[in-house]
């Protein structure tokens, strides 16, 4: 009468949990034959012959154990589980260059950087940070990047310096969460104050469902030896036309503490032309902003700034910013200078 041995058991066994292991992606049949079928396939690399005999398993058959010959139970349970995840997994996850465009109905834009990409089905150079001053909509899901900043405030003989480090993640629905580390130089004091930031923002549709795709904005100052700060912001942005692209943000950055609580309001814009597809443009960005204090409120002391700006893209990972803008009125300072750099991974 047939029978298995110790070794065939073991073998078997190994078979029936790979089948077990691997059947949410692989259609097996009922038998064991069907799950060696399975197992043969060249995502495996073994063949139904090694793997199993039609014939009867007996002590003295040569067919005895060649399960077991053929590779080892644990072995051929590691390789069969890898082989099926690794075939349902990307190698890796997409950059935001590497995203395939979405198709699009009517007359798509010849520019690569105005394809629509994503989960939000949004344009390629909204995935970037555009202009330094002005936000625009919420970078793609699973996007990181690191963005290191840098914006000195020229004023006569007196100067300020603000260092930022960043890092950008975007999250799914629509959501998106910004971490910073602050420096602060004072020129006057001669001192490096430190502080850190968290910003969410939410969009409120997908791309182009909404005039000027509405995103929410909140941030959270906390500062070394200074009042920390709430800023909420609206933001707006889209394209013009081809080559064309806008934003403009609403903000209000108070202090939640200290003897003066300021109250700061401001209006951000900024225009880009494209120059060199996915690589050069140019543009030109703007701050009008206005405070108030506690003891003095609803007189507010303007300022106004603007000027050019230019963003290169030496690699499809890394972009630099610059933005040199200059002082209109008397309360503004002389120059504020504007440098951005980031890296996606």
């Amino acid at each position: 009468m047939p029978y298995c041995t110790a070794e065939t058991f073991i073998s078997f066994t190994a078979v029936l949990s790979c089948t077990m292991l691997v059947s949410t992606g692989t259609a097996f049949a009922d038998t064991p034959t069907g799950a060696a079928d399975a197992l043969s396939s060249p995502d495996y690399g073994f063949t139904s012959a090694t793997l199993l005999n039609d014939t009867p398993f007996s002590e003295d058959s040569s067919n005895a154990g060649s399960l077991y010959a053929a590779a080892d139970p644990a072995a051929l349970l590691e390789r069969a589980y890898f082989a099926e995840n690794s075939a349902s997994q990307p190698d890796h996850r997409l950059r935001s260059w590497e995203l395939p465009p979405v198709n699009v109905v009517g007359s798509p834009s010849a520019l690569r950087e105005e394809e629509l990409v994503g989960s939000y089905g949004q344009p390629r150079w909204t995935a970037t940070r555009r202009f330094p001053t002005t936000r625009v909509y919420v970078i793609p899901e699973g996007k990181v990047e690191i963005e290191a900043w840098a914006r000195g405030t020229f004023d006569g003989d007196e100067s300020e310096w603000r260092f930022l480090q960043e890092v950008e993640i975007g999250l799914p629905h629509r959501f998106q969460l910004d971490l910073y580390l602050r420096q602060d130089y004072d020129s006057e004091s001669n001192e490096t104050l430190w502080g850190g930031q968290f910003e969410f923002r939410y969009a409120f549709a997908d791309w182009g469902e909404i005039w000027g795709n509405p995103t929410f904005y909140f941030e959270y100052l906390y500062l070394d030896s200074r009042p920390d700060k709430i800023e909420p912001k609206l933001l707006l942005g889209g394209e013009i036309a081809e080559g064309w692209h806008w934003a403009v943000n609403f903000v209000m950055e108070w202090e939640i503490s200290g003897e003066e609580e300021e109250h700061e309001y401001n209006i951000t814009s900024a225009i880009s032309y494209t120059l060199v597809d996915s690589k050069l443009s140019v543009g030109v960005e703007s701050i009008y902003l206005f405070a108030d204090v506690k003891g003095d409120r609803g007189h507010y002391t303007p300022e106004f700034v603007i000027g050019p700006d230019v963003q290169w893209h030496p690699t499809e990972a890394f972009y630099i910013t610059v933005a040199p803008l200059f002082g209109v009125n008397e309360n503004s300072p002389d120059v504020q200078l504007w440098l951005n750099m980031g890296w996606e991974f």
